[in-house]
């Protein structure tokens, strides 16, 4: 199995938890489905970038097109590569990712899955992306997060012939399969049964472990099945699709290692469920522009970013003990390798 190639000494190291932070690098707004993206966000990143430093994380920004083509960015991701602070990695949306071969009359408003797309044109998508990246930033791309989560066995082999050494597409318990891309396509992947642990991706079915040479880290998530939330499921399954939707806001079925303004206790209760459980990573998510006020649904004031960071703040100072790692570090620490 891929697990025994870790030595003796690196099989001690990782049984500490792992703290990883990935930021999904896309323009602005990207839920409200611009004709024309903006990258007002990449002035923003700055600031997020100081948090972690001040508490010794080293992000993993996972950049798409319309981002790696912004100055601004390009500047401060190259500081960040230059000062050793982070990681600069992949993330692609297929609908507006060179080379431009339309999928559907109004890609930009379907946003159709890179998996929806002919092989030979994901193929082209993902090398595309992987040189204007490495030319860019003049560093090897070995890590990579799929536009809105989708993966399959192709997408995995495109990666591997590309290079890439680890994944985080994978959102253990959930299905994008009712989430729709293109038209004609059958949804997102089901990742509903796929393990929370890392493991190397099995390139005929991504949700399994394999041979691989492609490490899978999986977005944490975790369920949540307490008494009282079994109690007020089922009293509300009896009321009505209003009333199911009110407990599941109020007490989700699942609950993910990413901020919603709401859910600061959430994540702390997580990182204490992982660190108990001997968990070697936990691995938390953003996008850029959620760090802008308006770049997202979510955060649309400057009250609402500042509520943001002090909720990050929280997060971040509870990780004392975790190790800092980007997504490269922790592959590396996992295989007894190096980063890159």
């Amino acid at each position: 199995m891929c697990f025994l190639r870790l030595d003796a000494e690196t099989a001690d190291r990782i049984m500490s938890t792992h703290f990883l932070i990935t930021i999904d690098v896309e323009g602005d707004n990207v839920w409200a489905h611009p004709e024309r993206v903006s990258t007002e966000n990449a002035g923003h990143l700055s600031a997020f970038q100081a948090l972690c430093e001040t508490y010794g994380l080293r992000p993993t920004y996972l950049t798409n097109h319309e981002m790696a083509t912004s100055q601004v960015y390009r500047d401060f991701a190259s500081d960040v590569v230059r000062r050793n602070v982070g990681e600069v990695g992949m993330h692609l949306h297929a609908w507006d990712s060179p080379p431009d071969e339309p999928l559907t009359a109004e890609d930009y408003r379907h946003a159709p899955y890179l998996i929806d797309y002919p092989e030979a044109t994901l193929r082209r998508k993902v090398r595309y992306m992987t040189d204007l990246l490495e030319s860019t930033f003049q560093t090897k791309m070995v890590s990579h997060r799929a536009g809105r989560w989708a993966m399959n066995a192709t997408y995995a082999q495109a990666l591997v012939e590309c290079g890439y050494l680890a994944d985080c597409s994978v959102t253990p318990h959930v299905s994008w399969r009712n989430t729709p891309g293109a038209p004609s396509g059958s949804g997102g992947t089901d990742y509903s049964k796929a393990p929370e642990k890392p493991y190397f991706i099995d390139l005929s079915d991504v949700t399994r472990e394999g041979e691989s040479n492609l490490l899978e880290i999986p977005m944490t998530i975790v369920t949540s099945d307490s008494p009282i939330r079994r109690i007020s499921h089922a009293v509300s399954s009896r009321c009505g699709s209003f009333a199911r939707a009110a407990v599941n806001r109020v007490l989700p079925s699942i609950q993910w290692m990413r901020p919603n303004g709401r859910n600061v206790k959430s994540m702390l209760q997580i990182m204490h469920r992982k660190r108990a459980e001997g968990a070697i990573h936990v691995e938390f998510m953003i996008h850029s522009s959620e760090l802008m006020p308006g770049g997202s649904p979510t955060f649309r004031t400057r009250e609402s970013i500042d509520k943001l960071y002090a909720d990050m703040e929280h997060v971040f100072a509870a990780t004392q003990g975790l190790i800092p790692s980007t997504v490269a570090e922790f592959r590396a620490a996992f295989t007894g390798g190096t980063a890159h």
